[in-house]
């Protein structure tokens, strides 16, 4: 069976996503990085690791969840895991997106929340 294997990311809406970033490396001492986010590298045995990352309120990327957050999992197998999904009555996404960070696709959950699902490359 497909599943996840781990958080990939951690993902809000914020007024200021730079401010607000400055603001958790100037306390919390977070390591920013160009592109305004902090990537957690836990275990090097296995591919990915866990981003924390503000978006501008105004983001679309959440859609069509109207949440402020999204989480991202980390997945062993996103075709499976989908196809799982669907088979189960969840909402599912028909784009999925590949590129040089690995494969992409989301999901709704009963609250409404949209759930992005990644498979590292490998």
């Amino acid at each position: 069976m497909a599943k996840a294997i781990g958080i990939g990311g951690i993902f809000f809406k914020a007024r200021d996503p730079a401010a607000l970033s400055a603001w958790y490396a100037r306390h919390l001492g977070l390591p920013l990085e160009d592109w305004g986010g902090v990537r957690f590298d836990e275990d090097a045995t296995r591919p990915g690791s866990t981003l924390w990352a503000p978006f501008a309120a105004d983001t679309g990327y959440f859609a069509p969840s109207t949440q402020p957050y999204m989480v991202n999992f980390r997945v062993d197998d996103l075709d499976a895991l989908l196809a799982q999904l669907r088979a189960a009555g969840v909402t599912v996404d028909e784009r999925t997106d590949t590129s040089e960070l690995g494969r992409f696709g989301w999901i709704m959950d009963p609250e409404g929340t949209r759930v992005e699902l990644w498979q590292p490359p490998a």
